[in-house]
């Protein structure tokens, strides 16, 4: 009876041995894949998630992110639950969950902010690709960045939002401006436009979300302004007139007290002033009745102002994180 040769044992353990480094070395390189794979096992994405996607115009690999976090729309105690107070401090109502652990989006009914969600849905979704990408590809992608916002960002909103986030999140500026940029600024520099093209088939139209509902607001605050200049206009010709008014009266009273003496004294030279004083009177009178006009005219406007600067006021409250209610 032969025996078996050692050294094909040997050559077996060491053929076992490479098989099972490579399948290690291909779930490794794999992991992400696996791991998106069993988050998305038995997944349905809802229609209005898909929808969300398709109004952004996202890629493929931006769907596939998305939908890892299983995107969900929520208000009330429900959102809070997820996005505590103090979180976004740009004009979106949302949050991602850091590691791909969800993306909540805040309900928002106000068909005036139609393209809030779409540009909240977009804005958060870039929070969980900038979270994949390579050390080398974030250092890049920082430096045109950190560039444009030094050299290039014209619109003082969206450096007012950076500025809010320097404050408080300093950290997490270059994570921010990379959703702030794609979504909220219609036109960059070429190297980020390029690279937006990972996420968005025409990123125009997720800036057009965000002209569109700022619009709104621009819209009543140019109003607001305008009602203002008339009302500084109006104050100045009411002031001016009451002023007139003022110094004439008293030119009246000297003028009627001039009157009774000559009445008494003098009848000639008191009737030959009386034409003259009614002429005044006249005057006097017209005065008062442009500057009643003036002042019902600024009382109107002071009211349409005020109900626009209400308008805008609710606007910014319903996009403002004051808006939700309170976690219980």
């Amino acid at each position: 009876m032969m025996k078996p040769r050692p050294q094909l044992n040997w050559l077996r353990a060491v053929l076992m041995l490479f098989v099972w480094f490579g399948l290690l070395g291909t779930v490794y390189a794999n992991q992400q894949r696996i791991i998106d794979w069993w988050k998305l096992r038995g997944y349905t994405v809802p229609n209005v998630v898909a929808a969300l996607a398709t109004d952004n115009t996202m890629t493929d690999y931006a769907r596939h992110l998305f939908y890892v976090n299983k995107p969900s729309i929520a208000s009330g105690s429900a959102f809070t639950h997820q996005c505590p107070k103090g979180g976004e401090k740009t004009v979106i109502l949302g949050c991602y969950i850091g590691g791909d652990n969800g993306i909540w989006l805040y309900d928002v009914t106000d068909t005036r902010l139609n393209g809030v969600e779409e540009v909240t849905a977009a804005h958060e979704m870039l929070h969980a690709a900038y979270g994949r990408l390579s050390t080398s590809e974030r250092q890049q992608v920082n430096a045109w960045l950190q560039d444009y916002a030094a050299n290039g960002l014209t619109d003082q909103r969206v450096k007012d939002t950076i500025a809010a986030y320097r404050l408080t999140e300093p950290d997490q500026i270059d994570n921010e401006m990379h959703s702030i940029f794609a979504t909220e600024v219609a036109a960059l520099p070429a190297p980020l436009e390029n690279y937006y093209r990972r996420y968005f088939t025409d990123r125009a139209k997720v800036t057009a979300y965000t002209a569109r509902y700022q619009g709104e607001f621009t819209s009543r605050s140019n109003q607001v302004a305008v009602y203002d200049a008339q009302m500084t206009k109006l104050k100045e010709t009411i002031d001016a007139n009451q002023a007139s008014i003022q110094s004439q009266g008293k030119a009246l009273e000297a003028t009627r007290a001039e009157m009774d003496a000559l009445r008494r004294s003098n009848v000639t030279a008191y009737n030959a002033s009386v034409a003259g004083y009614n002429q005044a009177v006249d005057a006097y009178n017209a005065l008062l009745a442009q500057t009643k006009d003036a002042i019902a005219e600024y009382n109107d406007i002071v009211d349409k102002r005020n109900a626009v600067a209400l308008e805008e006021q609710q606007l910014a409250q319903a996009l403002s994180a004051d808006s939700v209610p309170a976690q219980q």
